[in-house]
């Protein structure tokens, strides 16, 4: 999950898509990306991350969608590109759940993307929009 969901998590959403194809586990996966906003709602993912992508053999095709209170049910790890939409996750979580029942555990789904990383030292993914 990033900001706005044109960038950084629809990326994620196909890496994360095709991996799982080439194993076979397409069943096992229930995978989605959504931004902490809904400013992009409806929208393509960016022409420049769709071309940077692409030349990686790699499809993005995900429609721009804000989170939803039904993300903490419907998916068992919600990963966050930055630490401010780490935060706003837990915001939005906070505040739904005054309306609506939600898993009590369901902050403890909401992970920092970085925190799986391997190969370097990155706490955050930046954020390319805007460089």
């Amino acid at each position: 999950m990033c900001t706005g969901n044109i960038c950084r998590s629809p990326a994620a959403e196909a890496v994360f898509r095709t991996l799982v194809s080439k194993r076979g586990l397409d069943s096992k996966f229930l995978i989605d990306s959504a931004g902490t906003i809904g400013y992009h709602e409806g929208n393509k993912a960016d022409s420049r991350m769709r071309a940077a992508s692409k030349k990686r053999g790699i499809e993005v095709t995900s429609i721009s969608r804000p989170i939803k209170p039904s993300d903490f049910h419907d998916f068992d790890l919600i990963l966050a590109m930055d630490r401010q939409n780490y935060e706003d996750i837990l915001n939005s979580f906070e505040r739904w759940r005054r309306k609506e029942p939600l898993p009590d555990s369901a902050p403890n789904k909401v992970k920092l993307m970085c925190s799986y990383c391997k190969h370097h030292t990155e706490s955050e993914v930046p954020d390319p929009y805007y460089g």
